[in-house]
Order: C-alpha cells, then structure tokens, then sequence
C-alpha cells in the first residue's frame, strides 16, 4: 500500500507533463505581415541609356597679344558676354605708330630713286645704240634699276608689316563668349605670344563629353540611323535643368584600356545652365519599348537564383516569383518575362516575407500612369 500511495502521484506528475508537453508542441498560427503593394502595368517604355558627361565649352580662346607694348586700355568687365569682333584690348599705339611712318618715308625715298635709276637706264639704251658709253656703263645702270625696283617691293612689305603691327595693338574678340578673369590689367606691360589676358568661352552652345561602353555602339547607330535618338543633359539636384541636344561627334576608336567610346553631344543650352567644367546626368534614349510590364524598381529583390519579386495571390498569401529585368525607366523597371500586367507586387516589407506567408495589404500604393 505504501508504495501504491507513491506510484500514484508519480503517475500523475508524468501525466500532467506529457499534457503540457503536447500544449507547447502545438504550432501557433503566424501573424500577417503588413507589407506595401502595387500593381505591374502594361505602357510604352523609352529604351534609355544613362552616363555621366563633362560639359565643355563649345569654343574657348585665350586671348594674348600679338605684339609687345603697355596694355592702354581694357574694353571690358570680368564675366560679361562679347560678341565677335568687339574691342577688347588696346595696347599702346604710338611706337607701332612711329613704325609706321618710317617705312612709308624709307619708300618713298627708294620710289624717287627706282624712278630716277629707270630713265637713267632709257637714256643711256640709245646712247649704247650710237656708242657715246659702252656696254659695260648701259648694263651697270640697268642693273641698279632692278635692284631699286626690288628695294620699293621690299619697303612695301615693310610698310604693311607696320600696318599689321599696329592694328594687333587693337584686339578684337574672335568668337562671341563669357569673358573669365583678367590677369593683366592697364599699365602692365605685355610680351608678344606670353601670357593669356583673359580666356574667352562660347557656351551657347555648348558640348558635353561622355563615354560608353563598346557594347552600346550597335545600338546607338542604329537610333541614329533611323533617326529616333534623343539625348538629355539634366544637372542633379538642379530641377528644370533639362537640356536637350544632339549628338555632334563619336571617336573612331575605342579605348582598349576601358572598353569605351568617346561621345560628343552639343545643346542649345539657351537658359545657359550648363557651364564648362561642371559635371552632368546624360540620358539618351534610344527608341520607345511598346506595351511592357514595368514594376518599381525597388520592387525587384536578389538571389542566388537571380531576380525575383513577390507577387500577392488572391488568398493574400506571398508568391516568390523568378523575373527578367530589361531595363531600367527612371524609378520603374521593364519586366522581360515572370510578369503579367494587373499583378499585385510586394514594393515594401519583402524582408519579412517568405514563400507562402499570410500578408496584410496596408497603405497601398498604385503606380502612377495610365496602361496603354
């Protein structure tokens, strides 16, 4: 009896542990994940590709003066805009002046005397004919006449390289441009050929320097060809920066050590926005993708197995699909295959998701733009 009534409650332990055993064993049901949703739609796509391009100045000169002399005269302000030929410097003129007035006298001089040595040179032909001089005398005087007629052609180029001299004391903007800084101002002498007065730059228009890789030439002649490329400068974090233009010039080679080609765009650039030396967002579009799925782009989640997106079933419940991506539209993403249009995509909280969880659509967003 004694070892009944210690049996007894033995049982019962176990009894009751096995019971609470089986309660812990027992699976509770997963709550839904509150997750973000939006529709794939169906729309024309432009095909687009991105670069980052260096703005440069269409022309740019630096202005130097020809000839050595005090600067008299600067025409212009610090960053002001000139056009073609506009006075911009004056060097002073009085030595090229006095220059001048020494090469017309030395011709005049030697034209007196071309004229004199040529009717010496008549009068003495008929006296060779009657023999009063010789030969010897005829041909002596004949030849000082060259040699003068050759001395007036010499001073007539003296005079206009004195001419030519003095009118580079005046210099004339060659392009129409932004003028940058002065280095040299009134009273600084100045040497022939040394350093730059001042840069002058030609921004409208204006170019735009980017590169691609070798992969991209295929198409980018082809949208050429046929006449539907597009291309955009757009400055960021600088809304209604847009720029559109066109493209001017593409390398005859590719870099071997990049795979890439130099391309050259020129813009209209009116609102003057785009300034040499600054760096820009280049967008070129190639042609206009018709009737593809596109998904946020943020939609799209990585594995080992490739792209994938979630996709919400009509039992709210999470389905991985597999997806390929073509390419990429601003925020959106073209959906080669995987995707139909209408399907509800997981944009937010795919973190907490697995295959087959329960979700709860909170907040949902639709993407803007019409199917078409």
């Amino acid at each position: 009896m004694k070892r009944l009534s210690l049996l007894v409650p033995t049982l019962t332990l176990i009894l009751l542990g096995n019971a609470c055993t089986a309660k812990k064993e027992k699976p509770k049901p997963k709550p839904a994940v509150p997750v973000k949703v939006t529709q794939a739609l169906q729309k024309n796509v432009p095909v687009q590709i991105k670069a980052i391009g260096n703005i440069e100045a269409f022309a740019s000169v630096a202005i130097k003066s020809q000839v050595s002399g005090q600067i008299a005269r600067v025409h212009f302000s610090e960053g002001s805009e000139v056009e073609k030929g506009a006075l911009l410097v004056s060097i002073d003129p009085e030595p090229f002046q006095a220059a001048l007035s020494q090469c017309e006298a030395t011709l005049a001089k030697d034209l007196a005397q071309a004229r004199f040595a040529v009717e010496q040179a008549k009068r003495y032909e008929g006296l060779v004919k009657d023999g009063v001089v010789t030969h010897d005398q005829y041909d002596q005087l004949r030849a000082n006449a060259e040699s003068l007629a050759a001395t007036v052609v010499a001073d007539r180029a003296a005079v206009k390289t004195a001419k030519i001299q003095l009118a580079y004391c005046s210099i004339r903007s060659p392009i129409s441009g932004r003028t940058g800084m002065v280095t040299l101002q009134p009273g600084n002498l100045v040497k022939a050929n040394d350093l730059p007065i001042v840069t002058i730059n030609q921004i409208t228009p204006t170019n735009v320097t980017f590169s691609l890789p070798e992969k991209r030439i295929a198409e980018i002649k082809r949208a050429m060809a046929a006449g539907q490329l597009r291309i955009e400068a757009v400055i960021p974090n600088e809304p209604g920066s847009n720029e559109v233009g066109t493209i001017s010039f593409m390398d005859n080679s590719v870099n071997p050590a990049t795979g890439t080609i130099k391309i050259k765009g020129v813009f209209a650039n009116k609102s003057r926005k785009l300034w040499p030396g600054q760096f820009t967002d280049v967008i070129i579009t190639l042609a206009s993708r018709q009737n593809a799925v596109v998904v946020p782009t943020h939609a799209i989640q990585t594995s080992q197995q490739g792209e994938f997106v979630y996709v919400v079933t009509a039992e709210n419940r999470a389905e991985m699909r597999q997806i390929t991506s073509a390419a990429v539209s601003g925020e959106e993403t073209v959906i080669e295959k995987g995707l139909a249009p209408g399907e509800t995509v997981v944009v937010d909280g795919q973190l907490r998701l697995t295959p087959g969880a329960l979700v709860e659509t909170k907040d949902r967003s639709v993407s803007k733009g019409s199917n078409q």
